[in-house]
């Protein structure tokens, strides 16, 4: 199995002057979860290299079990450092994509034409497509084969609108994720807040919040 997972180059917070990036646990939840069932694991971002961690997702509060795995391990440290540059990757090769969250995403992921490219390709060769959190943002522009928004009909979730009020961001972010799906036609749905949800529908995956990140790539794994 070869599984590409893609992260986020942004790292400013809007015009407040704070930092953001990718969740720890979106990623390390995930990545585990498919190193562990023995996947060839790549990692790619829009300016490749090392990608901004967003700090609010480094507290001690925040961290799992999975975080602190990562942080002991200098192999995946290494690897996340080198990400490739989104440009030169080609889908071909790849069984399934995924995207961990953070706000970044919304910022760069949502419009990088590279992104949308793969999550195309990936969807009209019915292999698998996941992404957790604020990741569901990447599906705003991304077409299905018949030229409707790639989401519409299907069922979707991602960070709440209640969630994004919790963090203090709504008037931040560019758009709000769970809006957006609705907007594109996709069938929203949520669980309680910060508890962990995720829908399949066919071969797309999606997960409300950080808790859902290891649910999420488990049910991405199983369609492999």
């Amino acid at each position: 199995m070869k599984i590409l997972m893609v992260l986020t180059s942004h790292d400013q917070l809007g015009d407040t002057g704070k930092k953001t990036g990718f969740w720890l646990e979106e990623f390390a939840a995930p990545y585990y979860v498919f190193k562990d069932a023995g996947a060839d694991i790549t990692l790619a971002s829009p300016k490749g290299g090392q990608p901004p961690l967003d700090p609010g997702s480094d507290t001690d509060d925040a961290q799992t079990e999975a975080t602190g795995r990562f942080k002991a391990d200098a192999d995946a440290n290494s690897l996340l450092a080198q990400t490739k540059v989104l440009s030169t990757i080609d889908a071909e090769g790849f069984d399934a994509i995924f995207y961990p969250g953070g706000h970044g995403p919304l910022w760069d992921l949502t419009e990088d034409r590279d992104s949308i490219r793969l999550i195309e390709e990936f969807t009209h060769s019915a292999r698998p497509v996941g992404a957790v959190c604020h990741a569901p943002a990447v599906f705003k522009h991304p077409k299905g084969a018949d030229g409707s928004p790639l989401v519409s009909g299907k069922t979707v979730t991602g960070f709440t609108n209640s969630e994004e009020e919790g963090v203090g961001l709504t008037e931040v972010v560019p758009f709000l994720v769970e809006d957006m799906l609705k907007a594109n036609g996709g069938k929203y749905e949520k669980g309680a807040d910060w508890g962990s949800f995720v829908v399949v529908d066919g071969k797309l995956v999606t997960g409300q919040n950080p808790a859902s990140s290891e649910e999420a790539a488990r049910k991405l794994l199983a369609l492999l």
